[in-house]
C-alpha cells in the first residue's frame, strides 16, 4: 500500500468521521479501515482511501495500518445491549491489540488510542471525573464500559513497552454527521420529533464533535505518551440538556421525571422482546444503570496541555438539529406561541 499521513479506524462512525474530515481540512492524506458491506455514508465524497477490513481480522489491520505515518484507533463495537456480549470483547479488545500491534510493527511514528470517559472513574462526592480518579474493572456498568475499560489496559501496555500511543477519552459529542444516530443523536432526533416528553434524572458532560476531532489531531501532535486526555467540555443535567433543545427548537422542554424503577421496569421488558425479535431495545437495563450516576468530568487537562477548543455547547446541539433535519432524520419543529 501506498504510503499515507495518517490512517483512521472508525471513519464511518461519528467521531472517526469528524476525525477524518479535520485531517482532510489540514492537507493530510487519509485512509480508511471499513468493513467490506458497512454503512459508508458518513464518509460518502471525502477523499480518504478506503482499506477494506476489519478489527477482528489482524491481517487486514496489519494491510491498513502499512504505509501510515500517523493511526487514529477510533473504531469500536459502541452497543449498549448485544443479544452476544463477547463480540463487544472481540471488537474493542483484541481489536485494540491487533491495531497496537499492526502499528508497533509498522513503526508508526503516533498512535491515538480513542477510549471513553465511560472508561474512567466517578468521584462519589459528585465532582467531575478526571483522568487519575481511581476506577476499577468491577465499576464498569456493561459489556461495552468493561471493554472499553480492558482496551484502555491494553493501550497503556503498549506505551510501556515504547509504542508513542496517547489515549484520549471523548465525553458526549454531538454534532452533524451522527448517521446511526448515537444514544445522544436520537435523543435530540426524538426531541424534534416531539417525542422526548419526561426525563431521568441524570446528566451528562456535552461536547461539539468537531472539538472532539481536533483534540485527537491536538493529542498526535502536544500528547505525551502513555497519557490520557478527557475530551469534553460542559457538565449538564438531562433537564438542562431539554432547555437547551426546547431553546433551540422554539418548542417546549420535557416537564415530566421518570423514576428510576419505571425505567427499570420499561428496560427490563424491552430486553425481554429484544431477545425474542433479534432487534435491540430501545432502552436497555445497562443504559439506565449508567443513568444513575451524573457522568460528569473535567477537561481541564486537555484544554491546559492540548489547547482543547471549548465551542459552546449550545452550537453543538444547534448544528446537531440542523444536520439532522438536512438529511431528514426529523422535520423542523413548528413555533409555539
Amino acid at each position: 500500500m501506498s504510503s499515507t499521513d495518517a490512517l483512521v479506524t472508525g471513519a464511518t462512525g461519528f467521531v472517526g468521521a469528524n476525525v477524518a474530515r479535520e485531517l482532510l481540512r489540514e492537507g493530510a492524506t487519509v485512509r480508511v479501515l471499513a468493513r467490506p458491506n458497512g454503512d459508508r455514508r458518513a464518509i460518502e465524497g471525502l477523499g480518504v482511501e478506503i482499506a477494506e477490513g476489519d478489527l477482528v481480522d489482524p491481517a487486514s489491520v496489519r494491510r491498513a495500518v502499512q504505509g501510515a505515518r500517523m493511526v487514529f484507533h477510533v473504531a469500536a463495537d459502541y452497543r449498549l445491549w448485544a443479544p452476544r456480549p463477547e463480540e463487544i470483547y472481540r471488537a474493542n479488545v483484541e481489536g485494540t491489540r491487533a491495531v497496537l500491534q499492526a502499528a508497533a510493527d509498522a513503526g508508526v511514528k503516533r498512535v491515538v488510542y480513542t477510549s471513553s470517559v465511560g472508561a474512567l472513574g466517578i468521584p462519589k462526592d459528585g465532582t467531575p471525573g478526571t483522568e487519575t480518579t481511581p476506577v476499577t474493572l468491577a465499576d464498569m456498568v456493561g459489556p461495552y464500559k468493561a471493554s472499553k475499560f480492558l482496551a484502555e489496559q491494553v493501550a497503556l501496555g503498549f506505551a510501556l513497552k515504547g509504542l508513542p500511543v496517547v489515549i484520549v477519552n471523548p465525553s458526549t459529542p454531538i454534532g452533524p454527521w451522527d448517521v446511526k444516530p448515537t444514544p445522544t443523536g436520537q435523543m435530540v432526533v426524538d426531541f424534534l420529533k416531539g417525542r422526548m416528553f419526561a426525563t431521568l434524572d441524570t446528566g451528562l458532560n456535552i461536547v461539539h464533535v468537531r472539538d472532539v476531532a481536533r483534540g485527537h489531531l491536538l493529542a498526535a501532535e502536544r500528547g505525551q505518551i502513555g497519557e490520557k486526555y478527557i475530551l469534553g467540555n460542559a457538565n449538564l443535567s438531562l433537564d438542562e440538556i431539554g432547555a437547551l433543545l426546547a431553546e433551540i427548537a422554539g418548542s417546549r422542554a420535557p416537564r415530566a421525571r421518570i423514576p428510576y424503577a419505571v425505567a427499570w421496569l420499561a428496560a427490563g421488558c424491552m430486553e425481554v422482546a429484544a431477545r425474542i425479535t433479534g432487534s435491540p431495545p430501545r432502552a436497555s437495563l445497562t443504559a439506565v444503570r449508567m443513568a444513575r450516576k451524573r457522568m460528569f468530568f473535567s477537561p481541564a487537562k486537555a484544554v491546559r496541555e492540548l489547547s482543547l477548543p471549548q465551542t459552546d455547547v449550545r452550537t453543538a446541539l444547534a448544528e446537531a438539529a440542523e444536520w439532522f433535519i438536512a438529511h431528514g432524520y426529523a422535520a423542523r419543529v413548528r413555533k409555539t406561541a
